[in-house]
């Protein structure tokens, strides 16, 4: 399953949540939310893939990626 990992008031990450629930997608069935604040689990998932703690971050499979609008245009091409 895609994980997406966000911060609460980040307005990338909720850029992208909202594009995925324009595009019909559902938590918890196509994605997961994983919550990557500073000093959680999730940052760690995403410092130690992507080496940075920057978000929204996407994980599917071998993919990784950062930017809001590269992990859009990934969900959109999955759907």
């Amino acid at each position: 399953m895609i994980q997406l990992y966000v911060r609460a008031g980040c307005p990338y990450c909720k850029k992208v949540e909202t594009a995925a629930a324009e595009m019909g997608l559902v938590e918890g069935s196509d994605f997961e939310l994983v919550d990557a604040a500073p000093n959680t689990p999730g940052r760690e998932v995403v410092l130690k893939t992507g080496g940075k703690g920057m978000v929204p971050f996407l994980i599917d499979g071998e993919i990784s990626m950062y930017e809001s609008a590269d992990i859009i245009d990934y969900l959109k091409a999955k759907k």
